[in-house]
């Protein structure tokens, strides 16, 4: 409806335009929803973008434009003061909504997108260990701006970029090999950079299983090996389990070390000399970032001929490009936000065009537990693993609360909050909206009552049930916004006020009445729209939809 009260302003702004010989641009103007419905369902502010242009006062071009509209939608136009036009729209486009929200998702879909190829990589935590619950924040996040994304119109493609190269991969097998030694009854140091967590232990104590003694009997290097291959790959699987139980999988899990063995990190610090950005100083490799900004130059190859995390960084990024990948939007850590800059300099040193390189950075979270919060340290052993918060309270109510706020703020996980089963639970709060629906359903066919979804829905002239369809219409907006910003816990709150008004309209209206039913019917239509609407909803953030609570 917003696209077509756009045209017809722009239709009679030319107009204007023509019959007063002028030659303007056309101004950049909105269409909004009224916070008042007093002011209609929709309001513009052309009249006073246009003022200047016109040297007219904005109310009286503001009546001009109303006077042009015609639109069989538009039930009344009007200007008010200093120059915005509201409109109030047809009951009919009210109706057709919720008919068209009972029998699909299509008014909450949008092509925004237009089909460009989007990537959301996330999560990606070095597999050295368990994913604790700081990463369950990344993972929720990830998972559900890729399914945001997809209803927005997106060809969405979802990866883990499996760091296996590099220092910490060798402290990890370094680690490991350690503590079989150790298992073998030897009395050896463990490293001071060592992973001490207990599943490196047990890891360690696996491998013995496997194959007793016969790593004491190799060179260090080979049985290093052995055990970084094994831990490598114990951990990764168990990273992949954990986050498949917590409703997110990957369409690929893309490995760090296939871009060295590809020749792809050599290939692009080549590319990246020819263009003038990488040359040779103190027998390393360093990249010009200082023309891109940044305070120092950086180092992708050192001395001693190893790459730097930075060099297959770049190299990545370039693959995605050229496997398609138009809009490129990674979510890491917040601590690695000195990081943004140098990449994103890097990437379009490359003199790629038509590439969109996003960061979202996740701040941390702090899990409350009776009344206490919880500290981490992974190196040390010390975390809370996302295994424990999903059996813990569920992955409904673990996806739902890291959503609740913006990416960008740090926030308490109250457990407590999370496991209660009442309204004060807003997941629970949610989700019993659409549980609700469902219980007026079982209420009807015990009662007798026949009705048939979208019939009869001109009964419905409750302002509650007017505000209800407004709230349905304004889904597919959100959905875009959520998309545009990178924002997913702006359905959240969305849900939630769709929630409370639908709580509110089931204790303030008999929805069934057997002594009424064609309005009972009606009435049951717009609960329908709005079961759909918060299972839509739901369904983005990864969280289920239940008919029964």
């Amino acid at each position: 409806m917003k696209a077509v009260i756009k045209s017809l302003i722009d239709k009679a702004v030319e107009e204007i335009l023509k019959e007063s010989g002028l030659e303007a641009e056309l101004p950049e103007y909105t269409v909004e929803v009224p916070n008042n419905k007093d002011h209609g369902d929709f309001a513009a502010n052309a009249a006073l973008k246009l003022s200047k242009s016109l040297r007219k006062n904005p109310f009286d071009i503001a009546a001009d434009i109303a006077g042009r509209m015609k639109h069989s939608l538009i039930e009344k136009c009007e200007p008010v003061r200093p120059g915005f036009i509201n409109f109030f729209i047809s009951k009919t486009f009210y109706t057709d909504l919720l008919r068209d929200c009972i029998s699909s998702d299509s008014p909450f879909m949008s092509d925004m997108g237009g089909g460009r190829k989007a990537m959301v990589e996330f999560v990606s935590a070095n597999p050295t260990g368990p994913l604790h619950i700081g990463h369950g924040r990344n993972a929720a996040y990830g998972d559900s701006l890729a399914r945001i994304l997809k209803a927005a119109g997106f060809e969405v493609m979802t990866e883990y970029y499996v760091n296996d190269a590099g220092k910490q991969m060798s402290n990890l097998g370094k680690s490991i090999y350690v503590r079989y030694l150790q298992v073998c009854g030897q009395d050896v140091e463990f490293p001071e950079d060592g992973y001490k967590g207990d599943y490196i232990t047990d890891i360690a104590k696996e491998l013995h299983k496997i194959h007793g003694g016969k790593l004491l009997s190799m060179n260090e290097a080979e049985a290093l090996n052995i055990a970084f291959e094994y831990g490598l790959e114990d951990i990764r699987g168990g990273i992949e389990a954990d986050l498949k139980e917590f409703r997110v999988t990957f369409q690929r899990w893309f490995s760090e070390k296939s871009l060295y063995e590809s020749g792809e990190v050599e290939e692009c610090l080549t590319e990246l000399r020819t263009l003038g950005h990488v040359y040779d100083s103190e027998g390393a490799v360093w990249f010009a970032s200082t023309k891109f900004g940044d305070d120092k130059d950086r180092v992708v190859k050192r001395q001693n001929g190893e790459y730097t995390y930075f060099a297959s960084d770049i190299a990545y990024h370039r693959n995605k490009f050229r496997r398609g990948v138009r809009t490129s939007i990674d979510v890491w850590g917040a601590d690695h936000h000195g990081y943004v800059k140098r990449l994103a300099s890097a990437v379009y040193s490359l003199g790629i065009e038509d590439f969109d390189f996003n960061v979202s950075l996740i701040q941390m979270v702090n899990l409350i537990k009776d009344g206490e919060r919880a500290s981490m340290s992974t190196r040390a052993g010390e975390f809370i693993t996302l295994k424990w918060l999903i059996d813990e309270i569920g992955v409904d109510a673990a996806r739902f609360f890291y959503l609740m706020r913006d990416f960008e703020a740090q926030f308490d996980f109250d457990i407590d909050l999370a496991k209660k089963r009442t309204s004060d639970n807003p997941v629970y709060y949610v989700q019993y909206a659409h549980a609700r629906v469902y219980g007026l359903y079982s209420k009807a066919a015990e009662q007798g009552l026949e009705w048939e979804k979208g019939a009869n829905l001109h009964l419905l002239e409750l302002d509650e049930e007017k505000e209800i369809i407004r709230k349905l219409y304004e889904l597919k907006g959100i959905v875009e916004t959520a998309a545009f910003h990178r924002q997913p816990h702006r359905v959240i709150y969305y849900l939630q006020e769709l929630a409370s008004m639908f709580h509110s309209y089931y204790y303030n209206n008999v929805i069934i009445n057997p002594e009424s039913p064609e309005l009972s019917g009606a009435r049951l239509s717009l609960c329908a729209g709005v079961a759909a609407a918060v299972r839509f909803g739901l369904d983005l953030l990864g969280v289920s939809a239940p008919e029964r609570m």
